[in-house]
């Protein structure tokens, strides 16, 4: 049998803050819930907390698993990409802040999952 040792794996800063973003998500869920009125801003806070628990799930997941360089490249651009996009949607919401980081958020999640596709086959 196999022992495995914890101490052996180095800590990832990647799931960290996965694990982060997938907590203040549901927070951010909750308020939209119970903490908005306005229609538009509950709806622009939920989107964002959604990409941000989705993409921050998977950071954990994958980030501790991940030691070639192409796929931590990957989980960088989904970091990156739930950063722009969500915190775009947020900052519109709650501080009437410009949403135009949105789309460049959304394209570097669809890039970073496309590296993560390649890196998955790239074995």
């Amino acid at each position: 049998m196999h022992m495995y040792d914890r101490r052996s794996k180095k800590p990832s800063l990647l799931a960290c803050v996965g694990a982060l973003l997938a907590a203040t998500a549901i927070g951010l869920s909750a308020y939209a819930a119970h903490g908005v009125t306005d229609a538009l801003v509950q709806s622009r806070l939920q989107t964002a907390a959604q990409y941000a628990f989705g993409h921050g799930a998977v950071l954990v997941v994958l980030a501790g698993a991940s030691e070639r360089a192409l796929a931590r490249a990957a989980l960088a651009l989904l970091l990156l990409g739930t950063l722009l996009f969500s915190g775009s949607l947020i900052a519109g919401a709650l501080l009437h802040w410009s949403t135009r980081l949105a789309p460049i958020g959304g394209v570097t999640l669809m890039l970073g999952w496309v590296v993560l596709a390649v890196s998955s086959v790239r074995r």
